[in-house]
């Protein structure tokens, strides 16, 4: 099986092999993939992270024999790291591989920003860095399937925010409506639970973390922190109910 990497600090993930295809996902810089297909100037990939398929431009990516084993030392802000010498600004989230030393991906050597790496797997999970991570994302513009502090979906956003934590999401909020245990009612909520809302024919819509039993962080529009009840989200900006309770999942122990 052959593999790639992203180059770029985003590259796009689209649900076909066009430009203006739409955006489905995103690679982050260093994310690894297989490859599924390959056309003249896409590859057909799945994710290694979290198995989301798409097609990604072949010149955002390189090819390698074997990918780097998954990292749990993740960049905790946006910073700048150095290809081949260049600055280049990424995401929070961004997976790191060294802190000291020169990552080689065929023809690319990336620099990471040490200083600005954290090790997920030993993030304390209270509610002091539930909102930090968090609030890194605050007014980020939201952009359908963005998982990027340069631009977020509903579930890009609870996804990354739980990566920095140390906890696997899958990538759609339907998907992660499935995981976790339910807490039977709002009054019971905890910083960190996972509120998802429904449509008009019941399917999972959006998704959004809950602060505290009345508010919620959650990329509509933009990051935004707003109001929530029993029946559901209250714009902050309007007053007007935007999303309508489902369900509230708690993967945090």
């Amino acid at each position: 099986m052959q593999f790639v990497a992203c180059i770029v600090a985003v590259a796009p993930l689209r649900k076909e092999a066009s430009h203006r295809s739409e955006l489905v996902s995103e690679l982050l810089l260093g994310e690894f993939a297989s490859i599924l297909e390959v056309s003249k100037d896409f590859y057909k990939i799945k994710c290694l992270t979290d198995g989301y398929e798409g097609w990604c431009q072949r010149v955002q990516l390189i090819e390698t024999e074997k990918p780097i084993e998954t990292s749990q030392y993740l960049v905790k802000g946006i910073s700048t790291a150095k290809i081949n010498g260049r600055d280049c600004r990424i995401s929070c989230g961004t997976p790191v591989y060294s802190s000291s030393e020169l990552v080689v991906l065929g023809n690319y050597h990336i620099q990471y920003p040490s200083k600005y790496v954290l090790d997920s797997l030993q993030v304390e999970i209270n509610v002091t860095n539930i909102e930090h991570f968090c609030l890194q994302y605050l007014n980020t513009p939201y952009l359908w399937g963005g998982k990027s502090t340069f631009g977020i979906d509903c579930s890009g956003f609870t996804q990354q925010v739980y990566k920095l934590l140390g906890i696997k999401l899958m990538r759609d909020a339907s998907e992660q409506a499935e995981q976790g245990i339910i807490v039977g009612f709002l009054q019971e909520g905890k910083c960190g639970d996972l509120a998802f809302f429904d449509n008009d024919e019941g399917r999972i819509t959006h998704v959004g973390i809950l602060m505290d039993a009345e508010t919620i962080i959650h990329a509509s529009g933009r990051v935004r922190i707003d109001k929530i009840d029993t029946a559901g989200i209250m714009s902050s900006d309007t007053g007007e109910r935007t999303h309508h309770l489902r369900i509230i999942k708690r993967l945090i122990p």
